[in-house]
Formats: C-alpha cells, sequence, structure tokens
C-alpha cells in the first residue's frame, strides 16, 4: 500500500476557553480541511434536492420517468462504494476523497447535456458515484487529517459544518429560486460544479498522518486491547455495528421522505410544515451538536448510541401521538416536541457511530471495512422512499412503530459494541 505524506500535528494544539465551552476542536493547522468540508457541504444543499425539479421543469419530463431515471442511477452508483474502498487500502482517504469531488462536479455538469431519461441516469451514476465514494473515504480521512485525542470532537464538528454548508447552500438555492423562478436552475449547475472541485483542490493539500491501526481514541477504552485480533472475530464484531446502525440510517431519510407526506397527507397541515421541521432540525444540530458532544454524550460510544436510540423510540411515539386513537395531543405541539427529540438522538448517535466505524476493530480504517459501512447507507437512502411510503400507507401510526421497534431490538446489540478483551476470560468480568 502506498503511504501518503505524514504532516499533520499528532497532538491536538491547546483551545481557547470559548472553543472548549462550544466544545470546539482545536481547529488551528486545519483550514483547508474545514474549508473542503464546509464547501463540498454548500454544493449538495444548493443541488441535490434539486435534481428532480431541474429535470421536470427545464427539461419538461414527467416526474415518474425521472424519478424511475433517478433510482436506476442511484442502484447502479453502488459499486462506487466497493471501488472507493480498494482504493483507500491501496492509496489512503485523500485521493478517493479528491475524485470523488470530482466525479460528483462532473455529474452535476452532465446534468445540462441530459435530455432522456437514460441520460438522466447516466448523470445521477457519476453524481451517486461522487456522494458515495465522499461519504465512504471521509470518516477515515477524519482519523487521518486531525489528532486521535479528538476524534469525536472532529466528527460531531464536522457534522455541523456539513449542516451548516447544507442550510447555506440550500438558503442561496431558494432566493435564487425565488428571485428568477425555474432559470435559475441551469445558473445554479453551473455555480455549484466548481464548489465540488474547490473542495477537491482543498482536500488535495490537506496533510496527513500515518494510520493508527493499533490505536484506539480515547473515550473509547473498555479495557486492553488485544493484539491482532482474528479476522472473523473482527468482521462478525464490524457486521453487528452495520445492522445496528440501520435504524439510524433509515431515521436519516425520514426528514426528506415522511415528514411532508406525514403532515400533510395525515395531520392535513399546510405544505410548508415539513420545510419548518427540516429547518428547526438543522438549526439544531448545527448549533448543538458540538457542544452536546462534549459536554453531555457519555464518553463510550456504544453507551451514546444507547442514550440516542432510546430518545430516538420516544421520538417516534411523539410523532405518532397526533394519531393515535387513545390521545387528544394537538400536531403542533406534538410534530415540534418530536423534532426536537429527533434531533437529539441525531446528535447523541452520528458521531459515536462515525467513531464506532472507524475504531471497533484494528482494520475498522481500512477502505473494505468503510465500504461496507457506506453500503448500509447507500442501501437504507434507497431502500427508505419505498419503505415509508408503503408503511403510512397502511396507517399513520405504522411508520413511526415500525422505526421505534427497529431502534428496541438494536438495544441489546449496542451493549455488545465494544473492542475485543485482552483475553476471553476478561469479557465476563468487564461490565
Amino acid at each position: 500500500m502506498t503511504a501518503e505524506t505524514s504532516t499533520a500535528p499528532d497532538t491536538p494544539a491547546p483551545a481557547g476557553r470559548a472553543a472548549r465551552l462550544l466544545g470546539l476542536p482545536a481547529v488551528r493547522g486545519h483550514g483547508r480541511f474545514i474549508t473542503g468540508n464546509l464547501v463540498d457541504s454548500v454544493g449538495s444543499g444548493m443541488l441535490l434536492p434539486l435534481g428532480l425539479l431541474y429535470f421536470t421543469t427545464v427539461r419538461g419530463l414527467s416526474a415518474p420517468a425521472v424519478g424511475a431515471a433517478v433510482t436506476v442511477g442511484q442502484l447502479a452508483a453502488l459499486p462506487a462504494v466497493l471501488v472507493t474502498g480498494r482504493l483507500m487500502d491501496r492509496r489512503g482517504p485523500r485521493l478517493p476523497t479528491v475524485v470523488a469531488n470530482m466525479v460528483t462536479a462532473a455529474g452535476f455538469l452532465v446534468f445540462l447535456l441530459a435530455h432522456r431519461p437514460w441520460q438522466i441516469a447516466c448523470a445521477y451514476v457519476l453524481v451517486q458515484s461522487g456522494v458515495n465514494g465522499y461519504y465512504t473515504a471521509q470518516r477515515t480521512l477524519v482519523t487521518r487529517a486531525t489528532p486521535a485525542g479528538e476524534l469525536r470532537a472532529w466528527f460531531a464538528f464536522t457534522a455541523s459544518l456539513r449542516n451548516i454548508g447544507i442550510g447555506a447552500g440550500a438558503a442561496l438555492a431558494a432566493g435564487a429560486l425565488a428571485l428568477y423562478g425555474t432559470t435559475a436552475l441551469t445558473g445554479l449547475l453551473l455555480t455549484a460544479a466548481p464548489l465540488y472541485v474547490l473542495a477537491a483542490a482543498c482536500f488535495a493539500r490537506v496533510p496527513l498522518t500515518a494510520p493508527h491501526d493499533k490505536e484506539q481514541p480515547p473515550g473509547n477504552d473498555d479495557g486492553p486491547r488485544a493484539g491482532p485480533e482474528p479476522v472473523a472475530d473482527g468482521t462478525r464484531r464490524y457486521l453487528l455495528l452495520v445492522a445496528c446502525a440501520l435504524p439510524f440510517v433509515l431515521s436519516q431519510t425520514m426528514p426528506a421522505v415522511l415528514f411532508a407526506l406525514y403532515a400533510t397527507d395525515v395531520l392535513h397541515l399546510a405544505a410548508w410544515t415539513a420545510s419548518l421541521l427540516l429547518i428547526l432540525n438543522t438549526v439544531l444540530v448545527s448549533t448543538l451538536t458540538t457542544p452536546l458532544t462534549a459536554h453531555v454524550t457519555p464518553a463510550q460510544p456504544r453507551h451514546a448510541l444507547l442514550l440516542g436510540y432510546g430518545v430516538l423510540v420516544i421520538a417516534m411515539l411523539a410523532f405518532a401521538a397526533p394519531v393515535l386513537s387513545d390521545t387528544a395531543v394537538p400536531a403542533w405541539p406534538a410534530l415540534l416536541s418530536a423534532t426536537v427529540l429527533f434531533t437529539l438522538a441525531e446528535i447523541f448517535c452520528s458521531p459515536a457511530l462515525n467513531e464506532l466505524s472507524v475504531s471497533l476493530t484494528p482494520d475498522a480504517a481500512r477502505g473494505r471495512r468503510q465500504s461496507l459501512y457506506q453500503l448500509a447507507w447507500s442501501a437504507g437512502n434507497i431502500t427508505a422512499p419505498v419503505l415509508f411510503t408503503c408503511l403510512l400507507s397502511v396507517g399513520g401510526v405504522v411508520p413511526w412503530a415500525f422505526q421505534g421497534l427497529a431502534c428496541l431490538l438494536a438495544l441489546p446489540a449496542l451493549l455488545t459494541l465494544r473492542p475485543a478483551p485482552a483475553n476471553p476470560d476478561e469479557s465476563a468480568t468487564r461490565p
């Protein structure tokens, strides 16, 4: 495997009082990494929600034809996860991250040339391949571009950056559409594609440390680690992590897939209800992720997941409360409370899951593991629209009950997500 330049600092620089209060990591010396994350997210916020609108309005194609083309393109892009994993094992995480952003930029430019469904599918193969490749490599890039002692803080910080960038991109797109109507969509494509090129340029110059395959970040200390872990044991443990992550993966699709349909078709609220709930979720994630992760979330990631999944179960009950036959809960208080709980669960779970995905086994940050973890996310994002719309057609309570039950079933397995003990006898005495 070709090693990348090892020039990033191994220890964090001292953070100021305000930074410590906000839970921020020491950001000095990480400007290119921060800029790359932020710029990539601005591009995502501008364009990813508008693909269907572009092809149905500017190109005049029917929504079913465009939807089918998008689905075919996303399915065809799944192998990009495995290709990225192999490239990571050969060249490290920086090159795949750069390539992913360039491929995404190319995909959005191909939108300008696509007039038929098969061409739209090809464009989405590029866009989704770039998105899949970026997320496959990004978690490992965090471990190599930042000090090991602040891993959880950096995962929380990058989550905040992503929400800030997506919100800013969405606001720019909304402003352009309000001023110029759907004719602004072509301009947005021409504006956003260079943002991905800029993000690629930033990531290309991010200094990286050597991989820490045998190290374990602080906050995940469940006792002494074994030497080389048996491959079968590591694989089983990682597959369990992937299975436990699925309820969270599906929950993250709910704001885009379920909120609007539930609010309008079941609760008979205005169409802008879902947008308000999404704004509330985005603002809370952007502002609270780093301080709550630093000062409230349990230090051990599996304990943080237990807390997050427990809160997520309560959030599902709150979402379902207005349509439960034995309750008289008003819709708006229930939805607002449920969204706040949903957001808290996201804040507790997301950095902890990311940390476990790169630290659960000695080779967790390697490409083959990360590609497996990312496949769960890609498959969940593709499956969720069909799953939740079908469940909602059965009854207004059904999707929330399904998601709550999935979280409850994951709780016992979450307790076992800890590093392998140094010897078999320790597992019987360790809490």
